[in-house]
C-alpha cells in the first residue's frame, strides 16, 4: 500500500456504475428480479433534487471522487483554502460538492456499516493505529494521513458547507455483492446501507446524471483520479 490508509484500497476491481440526484433515505422503491440481483426503480417526483438549487456561490465546483476519499477531500480542502486566501471568500460564497460512487463508498458510511459489512477488509483499508482492517470510519474527522498538515475529514468539510453525495446505483451494486457473499436479502442490505450513510449525505440515483445537473447550475467539474 502507498500510505497508512492504503489509497489503492479504493482501486479494487469493482464493477463501474454511476448515479446522482438527492433523495431522502428509504423513499426509492426497491424491486427484486426473480433469481437476479436487486434493482432500484423510482418514479417521477420520488427523487428530491431541490438542494441543487441552493448552490448560489460565486464559485461552485463538483469533485468526482474516483481515486478515493482522503485524496479527494484533501483536494477540496485546498480548493476552499485557496478561495479564502486569494479572494477572502468562504461558504456560502463558494460551493463545493464531493460526488462519490463506487470506490470511495466507505467514506460515506457510518461506523455500524464498517463493522457489520467489514468495509475495511473489503476495501483494503487498514487502521494505522492497529495495523488491522479498519472497523470504523477513519475519514470522519482528522484523517491520520494528513495530521500536522491540514484538517482533512468529512465532518470538517461539512462544517465548511461541503455537500457529499452517494450514487444509488453504486450503493445497489455493493448491496448485491454483500448480500451474495453473506447470504442475505439484497433488499434488506440496500435499505440498511441507505439508513447507515453519514448524516447529510445526499443519496442520488445516478452519478453521471447529477454531474450534468450540477454543471447546468454553474458548477465547474474536477475528476480526482
Amino acid at each position: 500500500m502507498s500510505g497508512p490508509l492504503g489509497r489503492r484500497s479504493f482501486l479494487g476491481s469493482l464493477a463501474s456504475v454511476a448515479g446522482i440526484a438527492a433523495v431522502a433515505p428509504g423513499t426509492a422503491r426497491a424491486a427484486t428480479r426473480l433469481g437476479g440481483p436487486l434493482e432500484i426503480a423510482a418514479g417521477p417526483g420520488e427523487w428530491d433534487l431541490s438542494w441543487l438549487d441552493t448552490l448560489k456561490g460565486k464559485h461552485r465546483q463538483v469533485f468526482a471522487a474516483g481515486v478515493g476519499g482522503p485524496v479527494s477531500m484533501a483536494v477540496v480542502t485546498n480548493w476552499l483554502d485557496a478561495h479564502q486566501e486569494v479572494f477572502g471568500l468562504k461558504p456560502p460564497s463558494v460551493n463545493a460538492i464531493i460526488g462519490i460512487s463506487v470506490r470511495a463508498f466507505p467514506v460515506n458510511c457510518g461506523d455500524a456499516l464498517w463493522t457489520k459489512y467489514e468495509l475495511g477488509r473489503r476495501f483494503e483499508i487498514k487502521d494505522p493505529k492497529t495495523g488491522e482492517w479498519a472497523t470504523h470510519n477513519l475519514f470522519l474527522d482528522q484523517v491520520p494521513e494528513y495530521v500536522g498538515w491540514k484538517v482533512v475529514g468529512v465532518r470538517p468539510l461539512q462544517a465548511r458547507g461541503v455537500i457529499f453525495w452517494q450514487c444509488n446505483n453504486a450503493l445497489t451494486g455493493h448491496a448485491n455483492r454483500f448480500a451474495g457473499e453473506m447470504q442475505l436479502d439484497p433488499r434488506q442490505v440496500h435499505d440498511e446501507l441507505v439508513a447507515g450513510l453519514n448524516p447529510g449525505v445526499k443519496l442520488v440515483p445516478a452519478h453521471t446524471m447529477v454531474l450534468g445537473l450540477a454543471q447546468e447550475r454553474g458548477c465547474s467539474y474536477e475528476q480526482i483520479g
